[in-house]
């Protein structure tokens, strides 16, 4: 190996490393992908590090609730902020038959105590329920005015469409008669009203843009939606370990009111503030927290950098190792050929948000099925490619090489995979440039990358945030590609 290849993997192997959180007596907090639930984990966040000796780690941006409640059960998080009326009918898939708030809160603890090992904190103090909205001059005042209404254009958040208490249960509650709607970012659907786009969505009632755009909330005239009352999901064994969170949780009991979320999600959202500074601003003037967050160590375009790094590279690289002694092997093989080559090309085929998806169940959130997702993805353009290069090796060198007293061994390392190094390298280029495209995904899962501020971007909908996601993305691909290309060079001398 040349002094270039031995720098490439030393520099590879350091940007890994970078990328790791230190260990230590720590508690993982969590956040789903809207506003509200990143303000209210930030809350979390600020108040045990202050009012504890636990360092906190954030994991912010899982995705919608299952992702996130699937990360607290599998304990890739220890806390993250719920709603009650989500956990009832989304999480324990249970009825609401018009229970009181109080009830409600009864009625869930119980099951998510014994059966996922999982406490309910004290109450934020406010409830942030489900609403539809619509322009005023649609003249809709109530949701039971949407009878029969198949003229109008209805646009509800992914999640909204296929949740008990969403859509499916509203249409058949209210008999709307209505059939399922597209289903669109949450983040996305204001913008949508607002240009006429569509005409219904679904909000929540805290939200700031309901004041930014002054949108006419339609009325629960029959009581569909339950409460939503906010409080701390927490795993039961994080506080068996560390009982002072459980106490540093109760400083924020009842705390919160509708309004005050409004004004902060407004901050957030409209405003463009930092949530460390919204929520440090809220805290302070309850004297929970003393000390402001300070500047971090790394800016967050650079640690998402070294995240999509150490995922699009350690996948690849984990690809290279099994790809092309696959495709060596069913050079001799040619009934497995056609089987693998299928094989990966299936996979190919499935769209990057399913895959990541089919490993949630499989290995839960985060890094590890990130990288398996994209190693998957990786296989193909390496396999056919170095399946094709040795195949199209010049039967006459080989022959001419067998002449000379070669052996196979030698036939393969000096001669099919000198000739067919172009090729493969084509292959590993293209598999790591579609990498790199595909990790952005991989923060739904809260893999981190330059995902997570495309996706934040989105919800916000902030442009220059998506661009400081999306730029360095496709900067990293073209370096990426051009620094294969300089390897090839190197290894061809």
């Amino acid at each position: 190996m040349n002094n270039s290849c031995r720098f490439i993997l030393f520099l590879f192997f350091v940007l890994i490393k970078l990328s790791y959180p230190l260990a230590g007596q720590s508690v993982s907090v969590g956040s789903k992908i809207h506003p509200e639930s990143r303000l209210l984990g930030e809350i979390i966040a600020q108040t045990l590090e202050q009012n504890t000796d636990l360092k906190v780690i954030r994991r912010f941006g899982l995705g919608g609730t299952l992702i996130c409640f699937e990360a607290l059960r599998t304990g890739e998080i220890d806390i993250y902020a719920e709603y009650s009326g989500t956990a009832l009918t989304a999480l324990l898939k249970d009825t609401y038959t018009g229970q009181s708030p109080e009830e409600i809160f009864e009625q869930m603890a119980d099951p998510l105590k014994d059966k996922y090992g999982l406490i309910t904190g004290p109450s934020f103090g406010f409830s942030n329920s489900y609403v539809l909205i619509t322009r005023k001059e649609n003249d809709l005042t109530s949701i039971s005015d949407l009878q029969d209404r198949t003229d109008l254009r209805y646009g509800f958040s992914n999640e909204f469409v296929e949740r008990s208490d969403g859509f499916s249960g509203l249409n058949e509650f209210y008999h709307l008669r209505l059939s399922a709607p597209r289903g669109m970012e949450h983040g996305l659907a204001y913008k949508a009203l607002a240009q006429d786009q569509i005409d219904i969505t679904d909000a929540y009632s805290t939200d700031a843009r309901l004041v930014e755009y002054g949108f006419q909330m339609l009325e629960d005239d029959q009581n569909f939606f339950p409460d939503y009352t906010a409080f701390p999901l927490i795993r039961k064994s994080t506080i068996d370990q560390h009982p002072e969170i459980w106490e540093a949780l109760l400083l924020l009991e009842n705390k919160l009111t509708e309004e005050k979320m409004q004004e902060m999600n407004y901050r957030y959202e409209v405003g463009k503030e930092s949530p460390a500074i919204v929520a440090y601003d809220f805290l302070s003037e309850l004297d929970l927290v003393s000390k402001a967050p300070g500047v971090t160590a790394k800016h967050p375009v650079i640690r998402q950098t070294l995240e999509h790094i150490r995922l699009t590279f350690l996948a690849t690289f984990l690809a290279i190792l099994i790809a092309v002694p696959s495709a060596i092997f069913i050079t001799h093989h040619e009934r497995l050929a056609a089987g693998i080559l299928s094989a990966t090309g299936i996979i190919q085929t499935l769209p990057s948000l399913a895959l990541l998806g089919f490993m949630i169940p499989l290995f839960g959130i985060g890094f590890t099925p990130a990288v398996i997702a994209l190693f998957l993805y990786a296989l193909l353009p390496i396999v056919r490619n170095t399946y094709t290069g040795l195949l199209s090796t010049d039967p006459l060198l080989v022959e001419a090489g067998r002449a000379m007293g070669m052996t196979s061994r030698q036939i393969l390392l000096r001669l099919r995979l000198p000739l067919s190094m172009d090729m493969i390298m084509a292959g590993i280029r293209t598999a790591i440039t579609i990498n790199i495209g595909t990790a952005t995904l991989a923060a739904f899962i809260g893999a981190g990358g330059l995902g997570e501020s495309i996706i934040t971007g989105i919800t916000l909908n902030d442009n220059r945030m998506i661009l400081s996601g999306a730029i360095p993305a496709a900067l990293l691909a073209l370096i990426a590609d051009q620094g294969m290309a300089w390897i090839e060079r190197r290894m061809s001398w």
